[in-house]
């Protein structure tokens, strides 16, 4: 940042860097995700507090008085046009730090360089360093349309739901006296942590591993599409596992993965383009999947065996799926829990815990 402020500075006497600079660093790199931390009040903060600071240093005299008007001044700014920005304080004092009698005041062209430039510069920063370099979501903005695109009462975990809404995270945000750093998001997170925390300790330490089916089929990358449809049809299976020579786990194939590579004319039926699909062909050449591996679905999502029941939940609720496969600490394929074994362990885990509860004391 100082070396592209430094390209544009006219003169070795006008400032290239401003101070609150560091500050807006911390914030920006600190805590990301911060409503501080946004584009909005990085941009605004600064540019309105560098114009109420060189305002205040061409129209008051006393420094005393220009120092106090500028940062009352900013801070009331920022609270009205919603872009607060604690550095943004410390730039309206600059101009006024910066005057004086015989070389006068700094004028409104400090609004523009530095800050301007100092602002462009440290927002391009943020974001390449926060989105690719450190793997935060930020902007927070950037995320909000794939969210609002979901329902905004499921954002609590569906085995304790609750009538909570992202609306009412804002609202209570927005009625509280005082300034609190925190997104609905972040509260969202912390009230999922602790309802998933509390179900672990009124359902004990099930793990997938206990409610799993063991001794699972799997086919391996190079299995005919014929014969893997086969084992599923004839074991009623709704997915088989896709595993390599040692048993870890490299795609998943679901009736999904068959169907979509049909398309059916006016004059041919579904039956017939599915068995033409699924045999095998006899020449050397074909046009069409031969084996599983270019039909699978892939990376699958799985679990360790050790994992709480409760990372079943949000997979097998909110994000549909049918069965995750289980691996042990080798990553290899050891079991498969599907929504009827998680139901009947979340019915078994509360019937014990009614009969603990209505057990009377020694």
């Amino acid at each position: 940042m100082a070396w592209v402020s430094q390209q544009f500075t006219l003169s070795t006497a006008y400032p290239m860097l401003v101070a609150s600079m560091g500050a807006s660093a911390v914030i920006l790199f600190i805590i990301p995700s911060s409503p501080l931390a946004q584009p909005w009040p990085l941009i605004g903060g600064q540019l309105v507090s560098a114009v109420i600071g060189v305002a205040c240093a061409q129209l008051v005299s006393d420094k005393a008085f220009a120092s106090a008007y500028a940062v009352g001044g900013s801070v009331l700014a920022m609270l009205l046009l919603r872009c607060l920005h604690p550095p943004g304080a410390a730039s309206a004092l600059t101009p006024i730090m910066a005057s004086d009698p015989l070389a006068g005041t700094l004028g409104y062209s400090f609004v523009v360089m530095p800050v301007g430039l100092n602002v462009a510069v440290m927002l391009i920063m943020a974001i390449v360093i926060n989105r690719w370099l450190l793997g935060y979501n930020y902007p927070l903005f950037l995320q909000q349309s794939g969210t609002k695109n979901m329902s905004q009462e499921t954002a609590i975990i569906p085995f304790q739901r609750t009538d909570i809404s992202c609306h009412d995270m804002e609202q209570a945000l927005d009625n509280m006296d005082r300034f609190i750093d925190v997104t609905p998001g972040d509260l969202s997170k912390l009230l999922t942590d602790v309802q998933t925390r509390r179900f672990k300790r009124h359902t004990g330490n099930i793990t997938c591993g206990d409610i799993m089916i063991k001794n699972i089929l799997a086919v391996e990358y190079g299995t005919e599409v014929e014969e893997a449809w086969k084992i599923m049809h004839r074991e009623k299976l709704k997915a088989l596992p896709v595993i390599d020579k040692s048993r870890r786990i490299i795609g998943i194939v679901t009736w999904h993965d068959f169907f979509k590579f049909i398309t059916v004319n006016s004059n041919e039926t579904f039956p017939e383009k599915f068995r033409a699909f699924i045999r095998r062909t006899p020449n050397i050449s074909t046009d069409k999947p031969e084996s599983v591996g270019h039909i699978m679905a892939m990376p699958v999502t799985m679990l360790s065996e050790n994992s709480h029941i409760a990372d079943l939940i949000p997979l097998l609720s909110d994000k549909s799926y049918r069965q995750i496969p289980i691996v042990n600490n080798q990553n290899r394929l050891v079991g498969m829990v599907y929504q009827a074994n998680l139901i009947a362990a979340l019915a078994n885990s509360q019937v014990l815990n009614r009969g603990h509860v209505e057990e009377p004391p020694n």
